[in-house]
């Protein structure tokens, strides 16, 4: 049961990483698209979001994954 709710909670914090950067992506290009000249600074900006971001994710993940041992 423990185990069926890591997987979850990992899946979870995958798929929440997934659309968090997908939309970082996709604003950063509309904004490209309109400044083509700032497309340095915005593709910095983005690349740094885009860590953070992944960088929660694996916290959840890990997270999660420490609750199939009770004894962590």
């Amino acid at each position: 049961m423990i185990g069926s709710i890591a997987a979850l909670g990992a899946g979870l914090a995958v798929l929440g990483v997934g659309l968090g950067i997908g939309k970082v992506g996709g604003q950063a290009m509309e904004a490209m698209a309109r400044q083509p000249e700032a497309a340095g600074r915005i593709q910095t900006a983005m690349i740094i979001a885009a860590v953070f971001i992944e960088g929660a994710g694996m916290f959840g993940i890990v997270v999660s994954l420490l609750g199939l041992n009770p004894a962590a």
